[in-house]
């Protein structure tokens, strides 16, 4: 009878291993599918900023609002995830000098708020969801500096996942940021930049891609798992802002990139958010004060 038992326990548990292997080969194959799908997105477009102060508003928001860190201050691309474990992402050349020197205005419209690349795929890492509510004018002044930038040579996307989490995206459990955007919103409109919550509304939609669109943080899906989850921003259960006072310490850790003991913060892209003037990182911590509580995890 025991060994019946254990014959059982046995069959059981290689159906089970059997199953799991089955759902991660149809999961990598529904995600091939998912990255080569055609995303229908209809945009106006906006003229890239060529005079003096939109190339110095378009540097600022290159270096302030996450661009480096995929692709490097000269815009020729860099890997900033590699784990040694089956992670590794590097952003691409957005220099002239790539495949970027053919697009269009509507091609940049598409990719930067959209998450759509000129032939209709979804761009697979691009974090749109964090500019999709740019103003014309910023969106303007972003494009026109990186058409600005010398023309760098290589730099081509690299994204290499574990099967388990290309099976996650391909099971709908990870999205890409063309699944997550309401492609019908039309573009913001400019609020003036003031240290008030309205302004840092404007400037917080760059933290939605990690602490998600209700910024409660959470596992950063997609991430490594060696990742420390996103922290909660909001003042419900499990928040992290208790450790920030007042704005001269919420403003000390976007500075440092360390929090008031001293201790590091992993993961963060402290790269651009050191690069935050005063009035945006100020009005920034004035939004995340008015936030209605949500418990830590709920994005």
């Amino acid at each position: 009878m025991q060994k019946l038992w254990i014959k059982r326990l046995i069959i059981g548990l290689g159906l089970l291993l059997l199953l799991a292997a089955l759902v991660v080969v149809v999961g990598n194959l529904l995600g091939e599918r998912k990255r080569q799908r055609q995303v229908s997105v209809t945009v106006q477009p906006v003229a890239w900023a060529t005079d003096a102060d939109g190339l110095t508003r378009g540097s600022y928001l290159y270096r302030s609002r996450g661009c480096t860190d995929c692709h490097g201050l000269d815009g020729g691309g860099r890997e900033f995830v590699n784990d040694g474990k089956g992670t590794r992402i590097s952003g691409p050349n957005i220099t002239s000098g790539g495949p970027v020197g053919r697009y269009t205005a509507q091609d940049w419209v598409r990719v930067v708020r959209h998450g759509v690349k000129p032939n209709g795929q979804p761009a697979f890492i691009m974090p749109s969801e964090d500019y999709n509510r740019f103003t014309d004018a910023d969106l303007a002044a972003l494009v026109g500096y990186v058409r600005s930038l010398p023309a760098r040579t290589g730099g081509a996307a690299v994204v290499e996942l574990p099967v388990l989490v290309q099976a996650l995206y391909g099971l709908g459990a990870i999205q890409d940021a063309a699944e997550k955007i309401d492609h019908s919103l039309p573009p913001a409109q400019p609020v003036a930049a003031a240290v008030n919550a309205q302004h840092g509304a404007y400037v917080g939609n760059m933290c939605i891609g990690c602490h998600g669109p209700g910024l409660s943080g959470g596992p950063i899906p997609g991430g490594p798992p060696d990742w420390p989850a996103a922290a909660n921003l909001t003042p419900g259960k499990g928040s992290a802002m208790p450790l920030y006072p007042d704005a001269t310490a919420f403003v000390a850790m976007l500075r440092s990139g360390k929090r008031p003991d001293g201790s590091p913060i992993k993961v963060m892209p402290f790269e651009s958010l050191r690069e935050l003037n005063d009035t945006d990182a100020q009005a920034l911590y004035a939004y995340l004060k008015t936030l209605p509580a949500r418990e830590a995890g709920q994005r």
